[in-house]
This record gives structure tokens, C-alpha cells and sequence, in this order.
């Protein structure tokens, strides 16, 4: 768990190949389902949502997503993703689009200014504003990924040990 967070990415990803069909692998989440209270696990088809309880989640918890694969004869591939809720994520990526924009927009409009020979800096200072602000959200989601690798690490854990038994 602890090389995913040396990696830049914010949603970090594995693959597992599994001796198993994929069926008893979703089933064997379907009956733990049934026998914990520690995580809410939801299943559609061949996907497998496990996150905390309401009480227990933050803005920023993590859920992990699996996807269970059926590859040969007895062997199964599971793909597994890290991430906040959907809609935090769907969040988080309409801001960084939003910053991105407003960016461009002041860079076209300083270089319109530039070439009219017009006052600019506003526009600058514009794209200076949007560039901070988009280092302040991928510093937040790194952090935001650090402080709940605890929180991970359980969901991990509890996916190792459905998986194993």
C-alpha cells in the first residue's frame, strides 16, 4: 500500500489475478455483506463498491471500486480503484476544468490587450490567481489522499480477506 502513495497519481489503481472464478469472488462479497457492519458493500453485476458507514465518512473518504473479470477456466482478474464519492470526484474534476478555463480566458484576453497595446495586467495577475489556485487543488488532494491512507489500507484489508476466504 505504501508504494501507492509515492505515486503522483490521485486515484490509485491495482490488479490482482485471482484462482477463482469471478462468480464465488462477487459472491463471497455478496455473504460478508450480510455478516459486517464495518463497510457498506453495494454490488451491480460485476462491480463491487465497499466504503465506509455514513456516521464514519468525511468530505474526502475513500470508497474502493472493483471490478471482478472472469479471464480462463477458473481464473479471474480483479481491478481495483481508489477514490473519493463520485460526486466529490466529479467535484474536484469540474474545478480543476473551471481553473483550466478561466486560465485560458485571461491568457486570450492579455494577448488580445498585448497586441491592441493595451494595459494587461490584470490578466496576468488573472492567470497568476488561476495558477495558485490550481497548485492549491492538487496540493489539497494530495493531502487529502495522505490523511486517509489509514482509511484506505482498511478497505484494502478488508477486500484482502473476503478475497482469501
Amino acid at each position: 500500500m505504501n508504494e501507492m502513495l509515492n505515486d503522483v497519481v490521485l486515484r490509485p489503481r491495482f490488479k490482482i489475478e485471482l484462482n477463482k472464478k469471478s462468480q464465488s469472488v462477487l459472491n463471497a462479497f455478496e455473504i460478508k455483506k450480510q455478516n459486517q457492519k464495518q463497510f457498506i458493500v453495494s454490488r451491480v453485476d460485476d462491480h463491487i463498491f465497499i466504503k465506509l458507514p455514513k456516521n464514519k465518512q468525511q468530505f474526502w473518504s475513500p470508497q474502493l471500486h472493483l471490478e471482478i473479470n472472469e479471464t480462463e477456466d477458473n481464473k479471474s482478474m480483479l481491478y481495483g480503484l481508489f477514490g473519493p464519492s463520485p460526486t466529490v470526484w466529479t467535484l474536484f474534476i469540474f474545478l480543476h476544468f473551471a481553473v483550466a478555463g478561466l486560465f485560458i480566458a485571461f491568457a486570450i484576453w492579455a494577448y488580445s490587450n498585448w497586441t491592441l497595446k493595451a494595459a494587461y495586467n490584470l490578466q496576468i495577475w488573472g492567470m497568476v490567481f488561476m495558477l495558485i489556485l490550481w497548485i492549491v487543488l492538487y496540493i489539497s488532494g494530495r493531502v487529502s489522499k495522505t490523511s486517509n491512507q489509514q482509511e484506505m489500507q482498511d478497505l484494502h484489508d478488508f477486500m484482502t480477506t473476503v478475497i482469501k476466504e
